[in-house]
């Protein structure tokens, strides 16, 4: 936990950056019948049965320190779709040869370097993992993710009603995307180790809490 949270309060360095990564399933819904629009006072009204159009999975990729995310829709998460995303991470969204880059995230078993051998081989495997070093929050503690808290925001504020299809998935999510990265909205976290050695005390040796 300790190398999480410091690693989250080094200085930001474009040629370093620190990304969080992390997934989400969400369900495709369709309306069977048409929804009530808006009115003045009113809000959309609906009816309760809807259609389901199975699920779709999100990655989200955010560097907090420097208010960036991108949001992949995927039919699936699996080893494969985890290891053409840590490639995508490297040759597209940060392409300069001479930027390493952290990556944070849970302990899913999906989350391995053997990921990207058995997707790639294992020469393609050791040229994207050149670039990456992996940093896994503790069992039991995903909060510690950044990227957990970009999950709560976009689905509070896109996804909190009925997609209907991937279409749609993606066109909203892009749009939200958008909007936010040109806010530049960054996460701001103030957790530290001192914090973490009162709050956690008693998961700690005595003389590191005195």
């Amino acid at each position: 936990m300790e190398h999480i949270l410091e690693l989250y309060h080094k200085p930001y360095d474009p040629k370093r950056p620190m990304v969080c990564f992390d997934e989400k399933s969400i369900q495709l819904l369709a309306n069977l019948t048409p929804p009530l629009m808006l009115k003045p006072g009113q809000v959309v009204r609906q009816d309760y049965e809807y259609k389901r159009n199975g699920t779709r999975n999100l990655f989200v990729l955010v560097e907090p320190k420097a208010g960036f995310r991108q949001v992949v829709v995927t039919h699936r998460r699996t080893k494969q779709d985890f290891a053409r995303m840590m490639r995508y991470l490297v040759d597209v969204v940060y392409p300069d040869p001479e930027c390493m880059i952290d990556v944070v995230m849970d302990n899913l078993n999906t989350h391995h370097y053997h990921s990207l051998v058995e997707t790639f081989g294992k020469a393609e495997a050791d040229r994207i993992m050149k670039r990456l070093q992996f940093h896994y929050t503790p069992v039991h503690a995903s909060w510690l993710n950044m990227a957990e808290i970009e999950l709560s925001i976009v689905s509070k504020q896109c996804l909190s009603r009925r997609l209907p299809d991937e279409w749609t998935l993606t066109t909203e999510i892009m749009a939200w995307e958008e909007a936010r990265n040109i806010k530049n909205a960054r996460i701001r976290w103030n957790f530290t180790v001192d914090d973490a050695r009162v709050v956690f005390k008693d998961h700690y040796p005595t003389s590191l809490t005195c």
